[in-house]
This record gives C-alpha cells, structure tokens and sequence, in this order.
C-alpha cells in the first residue's frame, strides 16, 4: 500500500476520530494487561464499532442537527469535511481495497492461561459448530448398507484404483483417488462391483469409506464461520452462515456417501475462503500472509478442478476478482512499474501456473497408479494403452500385410474404434450400420484385401506388406460385409456421404475400394523417412477410390437406433489437417509375421493428458436428456433457486431406508430472495448517491458492495452456465451455487439488521433467535430426508410442502 509522503500524527483522545476521514487510524494496544482486555469487549462486528459510532451517517452529540441523517444543509454543515464533496464521501477508501476484514494489530504474547483464553474466545464458536457438525454428518452413517445412487459410480471407481486397472470417466480423477485413498485406509480391497442397491457384504468397509468422505462435510462448516469472518460479518451474522451451513438437508446428505460432492462442495468453501484471506493482506503486499494466502488460494483453485470441471466456476470468481484488482492497481499512479509488474508475475504464478500444475499433478497421478490394462483402455491412444500392463498391443507384429486382420482406431481426440454391427441404419440405404464404438468387442475387427478385380488373397503365398497408395477392401471380420460408401446423405452430417457395409466374401462392387494415403509416423516422423506401415505409430487416412471422400469420424452421436455410438461417414472435403480423418491400427493378428517390440512404444504424458481431456470433454457434453426416455431423478436449473424438485437416491419400497435429496426450505427460499432484494437495495442506493443523499460512510459502502460483488457473482457463475448447458442437470449440481446465496442472505441480515445503529440490541437478540430458531426447527422437521426414513414413506405426515415433491408413492 502506498503511504504519504508526510505523517500528521495525533496526540490526542484516540476516541475523538473524523467520522469522514478517507485513512483508517489504528490505535495500537499499551503493553499492559488491562488495555488489551478492555480490547476483548468488543465482538467480531462489522467495522468494530460501537454505539457511539453510527453505522448509518446520523447525527451525533448534543450538538448534532435534527433530522434523518439525509443530505440536507444542516447536515453538510454539521458534517464539514474540509471542502470535500459528497463523491469523496461516498467514493471507496484510497490505497488497499475496501471491505473485508478490518484490520487490527496483533495482541501482545499472553501472561496467563486466562488471557490466553481471552485472546481466543472467538474460536470457540467454530469449535463447538465443527463438534455439532461431526454429529450431524456421521450420526446413522451406516443405516443403508447398501448401494446409494451414485455410490455405484464412485466406489467402482475406488475399486478401479485399488485394482490399478485404467478405467474412464467424465470427471478429473482427484475426487476419485481420494475415494480410493478411503478404501485403501478402510481396508478395502477393491473386489467389490458396487451395483447399484446391492447390499454390502462384509469384506466392504462401506460404512468407514463413508465416514472419511463424510469428513469433507463436516469442514465445510467452520469454513463457511471463517469466511464469514474474513468478509466482515458481525458475530451475529458469522453465527448465521455457520448453522445454515450446518443445518442445510442437502449438503448434509450429499456429505455422507461416497460421492465426489462433499469433496466438491469443501475445495469450493476453501477456494473462496482463500480469496477473502488473500483480500485481506491486500495492505501489506508481498508479505509472508499475502503470499500464503494467494498461493493458498491457487492450490484450491487446482484442487477444485480436479474433483469436478464445475470447479472453473469458483476459478472464475477468483479470475474476476483478481482482474478488477489489477485494474485498480494499474490506476495507482504512485504504484511504480516494478511493482505493477510484481503484482502481475505474482497472479499468474499462483493463480494460473499453480493450478494447471496441480491439475495436471492429479493426472500424472491417475497414470501411475493405473498401470494395468482396463475397462477404460479404448478411451485413450494405441500408443498410451500399448503400454499398460496386460495389454498385448506391443506384442503384435509391428508391419502391416494384406490378409491382417486389425481394428483402426479413429485419432481425432476421444476417437474410438471403426465397428459394425448387423443392424442397418432405419434411413438413407437401409444397409449394414458402421459406426465408432469406444469399447473392445469383436465386431471392430477387419481383415485388410486385395481389390475385386486382383487375385484373391491366398495365405499360403507371399507376404505382401501394406504400402503407401494401396487400393484395398476393409472386410467386416464377424458379417463378412465390406466397408462400402456412396452419395447417400450421412444420417447425422448431411453434408457427408454415408458410410455402410455391403456384400459378403464373394458379393461386392467398386464402391468398396479405399485408397490407403499415409501421414505419417508418430516415431519415425515424415512418411519420407520409411516404407512399411506399422500398428499402433503409423497415421493413415482412408480415401474412397470413386467418390474421393474421406473416412471420418468426428464424434456426432448416432440416435438411439445408433446405440448413441459415433456416427462415421465418408467427408467430401480433403482436408489434410482434419485429425478425425487420421486412423491407425491398434490390434493386430498375423499369425505370419513376428512379433513387435515393446520397448519401441512409448506414450509421451502431456499427449496422454490433452487425449484424456478432451475424450472426457466430448464424453460429458454427451450427456444430454434423451426425448424417447423420461428422466424422473432429471431437474432443470429453473427448478433449483425455489426447491421445485427434489432427487429420490434410492429405491423408494416400504422396507428400504429412503433418502430424499432436498435443501432446508427456509434456507434455499431465504438464499434466493436475498439475491433479489440485494439488486433492489443495490438500484435504489445508487439512486440516492446520484440524487446526493449519503447513506453509508465510505469504508461501510466498499464493504456492502465487496461481500455482494462475492456472493452474487459468484451465485450467477455457478448458475447461469447451467441454462446453457445441453447436459442432463440434476439438483444436487445447484449445492455449490447454494453457498453464495447463503452468504448473500447472511450479508442482508447484517447489513439491516445485526449492524444497525436504529435498532436496539434487544431487536438484534430477537430477530437472531427467530432465525435460529426457524431454520433450526426446518432443520429438524427434514432431517430424517437426509438421516434415512424406515417404513411407509406415506406414515410419514408433513413433508409434502410444494406439490411438485415427489416424496410420497402417490405421486
């Protein structure tokens, strides 16, 4: 923070302060017991101010002039600031940005036990709430001892790394090992297939796994306390954010299963934690705290991303803050270049290169533990899966002869395999479906012929390798059928002309020649530098002889009558850059030819990472909502914001225990209208500056608009992607967006009510226990949604509070 040239230091009663002043003076402690105990008598308020102080800009003393406290003569002259008009007033405080935290200085070493406890009183609240949280999150953990929803998806995934076997998934792998690492510490062995609400037997330490990943829940309760704290909320209102956070149904049921969530929902907490810690070193740039926390903040940021890609919403709050703090860093014209430039280095290496290095960390990770050859290997590259253990492509012979037979693997990223199978498309030719399927299945192999009009392979004859140029046919291995094009229309890409399989082993025409043109070699380089095509490192492309088109598949999804695999098609654009045009050959049998080596394979990692993403990209943006099906789990992001719709998460019989997916009412309701009422109040008080009226002193109105600028933006960042999104959406993606709508409804209440000079201390007591008391009492009624119910759920009276709860059987 830049400082004047010229100090004026006062001598006097440290009490007697200008209420206007733009520079905050800090009253540094005697070294003597009693000063900093009387210190102790003030709470954690917003500007630690007392009544004498006004939160609202209201006249003060005997001598002050009647009237509310609006911009009027009297008051300005009461008022006098020494010239200044009424934008220096209302306008943010200069040097460090505004809001947050105020600062106070360090007490001094304690001199007793006592004072010891003095100095750490406002500790004790988010102890006793982290002790309430353990309780809630793992009382009945184990009640279901059987496969919960989504259990089925990530204790496999567990399994998979216990196992070491590849496997593939949407989602970035830290979450995952992190359910594997609780496996492992529960001894678990991994030989459990997590079906999905199939009982536990008992070698599966279900309810252990469960607790650990539980432990995630329980953090995110004296986060949400400290953060409020770091944003500047009174006591009240930190006590507020600490038990909706604690007493939200959904995030206390997301938190007790083996799920990513509650991983999900605790780096978002810390991730934004991070930020209000770093925001408040601000005045002491490039300290030991300000690195600690900006580096703090970009190892959240890493952590986030790789237990879900939701986790770029967080990242970009923090990427807008950051971008408004440079901005006005780069208007301090006192601030020299160097340290501009030092502000700039210091973001970008802890905000951009600490995070990418982190996620690419959680993949190099995922590589090494899953050495072994499994369900997920079709997913990667021929080169990548050539050197897992168990897979026998590196064992294949190494050139290519005709009477091979193979599959091609497409090399566009998240390509798959060339397939067919004996359904024929509904549309176009009505011939033999070809498609790009992602897993091993015999009908992906193909035997590599010669032409009609040449002799007919014999394999008792002569090798004869597969060279640049060739004419071949591609006979479907299991239907016998060739590959065969013509100007049909594609079924999906209506520019593109079909691709299908005709004929048999002695039935077939000109339209299933395929010139073979060769790329090049991903080892040996440009095709200059050799003759002979090999499996696994040779790029080819497959180009039709009559009609010129090229064999392509670019990740179109076929209709359910396509199995939703890949739609393949034959592109009439040469486009020699056009990677979904790029194929290779991955499995290879010739009993004729030796064996390759495995040393000559290998996969370079950052290869690897860049396939694995966006084969995970292309997979999720799959996802969308099928028409034929109706999705009763499925919401839409509308629902969301008012609790429209809840989530069953498992089966719903008379002798199951049921768990409901759905939010306190109180507290989803509250989030979304605080949201609301803060545009209103943010529209009319910019109303009233502009019209000269002062509501709030400046420090005051840097922090209203700090904690709103955070917890909206950050609300809108999470949601508003979700509106675009073709994917299928679900309620339970709303439960991080949640948290900056409690932080707004928690930042109201302070600001009109916990902070407010008008309102008696006994008003503040009566309308803290109200709240506490309905959202609480909310809390209790729901609970058994999130602790398990046991019976007829139609026993259960009461719970139907919106008609479109699909809680009872009845509906």
């Amino acid at each position: 923070m830049q400082r004047p040239s010229q100090v004026t230091i006062s001598v006097g009663d440290p009490r007697e302060e200008d209420p206007l002043s733009d520079f905050e003076e800090v009253h540094y402690p005697t070294h003597t017991t009693n000063s900093w105990a009387a210190r102790q008598e003030e709470e954690l308020p917003l500007h630690y101010m007392t009544e004498e102080k006004a939160r609202r800009r209201v006249p003060k003393g005997p001598g002050a002039p009647a009237g509310n406290g609006l911009h009027d003569e009297k008051a300005e002259a009461f008022y006098d600031d020494g010239g200044r008009d009424v934008y220096n007033k209302i306008g943010g405080v200069k040097g460090a940005m505004g809001g947050g935290r105020p600062r106070r200085p360090p007490p001094p070493p304690p001199a007793s036990f006592t004072e010891f406890l003095q100095q750490n009183l406002e500790h004790l609240p988010p102890v006793i709430y982290t002790l309430l949280s353990c309780w809630t999150r793992f009382h009945k953990i184990g009640k279901a001892p059987y496969v919960i929803w989504d259990e089925a998806h990530f204790g496999k995934f567990g399994s998979h790394y216990l196992k070491r076997e590849f496997y593939f998934d949407v989602h970035p792998p830290l979450g995952k090992m992190l359910v594997g690492l609780a496996g492992l510490l529960s001894g678990y062995d991994g030989s459990f297939e997590f079906k999905s609400g199939e009982q536990y037997p008992e070698t599966v330490p279900y309810v252990a796994m469960r607790v650990l990943m539980a432990m995630f829940g329980v953090v995110m309760v004296p986060l949400g306390w400290y953060t409020a704290v770091e944003l500047g909320m009174s006591s009240w209102a930190c006590h507020l954010v600490a038990i909706m956070v604690l007493c939200d149904v959904a995030w206390l049921c997301i938190s007790r299963f083996i799920l990513l969530d509650s991983m999900l929902l605790c780096f978002t907490f810390t991730t934004v934690f991070g930020l209000t810690k770093f925001h408040n070193q601000q005045y002491q740039s490039f300290s030991f705290d300000w690195w600690l926390w900006l580096a703090f903040t970009g190892l959240s940021i890493g952590s986030v991303m790789s237990i879900k890609w939701v986790g770029l919403f967080v990242t970009a709050l923090v990427g807008l803050y950051t971008i408004e703090d440079l901005w006005e860093k780069f208007g301090d014209v006192k601030m020299s270049v160097q340290d501009q430039v030092k502000h700039w280095g210091a973001r970008v290496g802890c905000l951009i290169v600490l995070p990418i290095l982190v996620y690419m960390a959680s993949f190099k990770m995922h590589f090494l533990v899953l050495n072994h050859s499994g369900p997920g290997d079709s997913q990667m590259s021929s080169l990548f899966q050539a050197n897992l253990v168990g897979n026998e492509f590196a064992k294949n012979p190494l050139d290519i002869a005709y009477g091979s037979k193979m599959t091609l693997k497409n090399m566009g990223w998240g390509g798959g395999l060339l397939h067919s199978h004996v359904q024929t498309y509904p549309v176009g030719s009505n011939q033999q479906q070809v498609t790009c399927y992602h897993y091993k299945d015999e009908n992906n192999d193909w035997i590599i012929l010669p032409r009609w009009d040449e002799p007919d392979y014999d394999p008792n004859g002569p090798l004869r390798y597969l060279k640049d140029g060739d004419v071949i046919r591609l006979q479907h291995a299991s239907t016998t059928r060739n590959l065969h094009s013509h100007t049909v229309p594609a079924p999906i890409t209506k520019l593109n002309n079909e691709v299908s399989c005709y004929g048999n082993a002695t039935i077939g025409d000109f339209h299933d020649y395929w010139v073979v043109e060769v790329v090049d070699d991903i080892k040996r380089g440009r095709k200059d530098n050799f003759n002979e095509i090999h499996s696994l490192t040779t790029r080819l492309r497959f180009k039709h002889e009559d009609s010129g088109c090229y064999l392509r598949a670019a990740n179109a999804i076929l209709p359910q009558w396509g199995f939703k695999q890949v739609e393949v098609s034959c592109d009439k654009e040469n486009n020699p850059g056009d990677v979904h045009t790029y194929w290779n050959v991955e499995s290879h049998w010739n009993d004729r030819l030796p064996a390759g080596d495995a040393k000559f394979y290998r996969s370079p990692f950052l290869r690897d990472f860049i396939h694995l993403n966006v084969a995970m990209w292309t997979s999720n943006n799959a996802l969308i909502p099928d028409p034929d099906k109706e999705d009763i789990l499925a919401s839409k992001p509308t629902d969301w914001p008012l609790l429209r719709l809840g989530l069953r998460m498992c089966g719903w019989g008379d002798t199951q225990t049921k768990y409901y997916l759905l939010g306190t009412p109180v507290i989803w309701w509250g989030g979304t209208a605080s949201l609301m009422v803060f545009l209103a109040v943010l529209g009319a008080y910019l109303l009233r500056q502009q019209r000269k009226y002062v509501d709030m002193e400046p420090r005051e109105w840097d922090h209203f608009l700090y904690v709103g600028k955070i917890a909206f933006v950050g609300w809108f960042l999470h949601y508003f992607p979700f509106m675009i999104m073709g994917r299928v959406t679900y309620v339970h993606h709303y439960l991080p967006t949640l948290y900056f709508s409690v932080l707004m409804l928690g930042h109201l209440l302070d600001h009109f009510i916990f902070s407010s000079r008008r309102l008696s201390e006994r008003t503040k007591w009566i309308s803290f226990g109200i709240c506490v008391f309905v959202i609480i009492g909310t809390f209790w009624w729901f609970s058994g949604l999130a602790f398990g119910i046991d019976g007829p759920i139609n026993d259960h009276w009461g719970l139907q509070w919106r008609k479109t709860w699909n809680i009872y059987n009845d509906l």
